[in-house]
């Protein structure tokens, strides 16, 4: 079962370069604006995973460049949950115009499971993500 949430946006024009293109940092943005979209259509998101009792800081990222991002471009942010035995979150993303399906980007993230109480990595699937991972049929009941 693949789970995606995707988002709508234009460029800004504070998020550009005096040449018009979207600053390379804010693809990084976009991606957390991802993620954020995901967290909140499938209740995996930041306050609901500390609210279990753990952080989930990014440990890795990249990003792949395709074609340059100019001001009042629409872009759709894509992110895909990349289902994983690992303690981990993984998510896939691309960035492209929804209207043209020109390929802006593509990146990875990956978040590990922090205990919020002394920031102890938790190396097995914590029980309230196993649940979650159960009622999306990636895991059986």
């Amino acid at each position: 079962m693949k789970l995606t949430c995707e988002r709508d946006i234009h460029v800004r024009f504070n998020e550009v370069d005096s040449l018009g293109i979207l600053w390379h940092g804010h693809f990084i943005k976009y991606f957390e604006d991802g993620r954020e979209a995901f967290g909140a259509k499938y209740n995996l998101g930041y306050m609901d995973v500390f609210s279990e009792g753990y952080v989930i800081p990014l440990v890795d990222m990249d990003c792949s460049f395709k074609v340059p991002i100019k001001y009042g471009d629409k872009v759709r942010i894509e992110a895909t949950f990349v289902d994983t035995p690992a303690a981990k979150i993984i998510f896939d993303y691309k960035l492209y115009n929804p209207d043209t399906n020109q390929l802006y980007a593509t990146g990875r993230t990956v978040q590990v499971f922090l205990t919020k109480e002394d920031n102890q990595l938790h190396i097995t699937l914590p029980e309230f993500y196993i649940e979650w991972k159960k009622k999306r049929g990636l895991l059986p009941e």
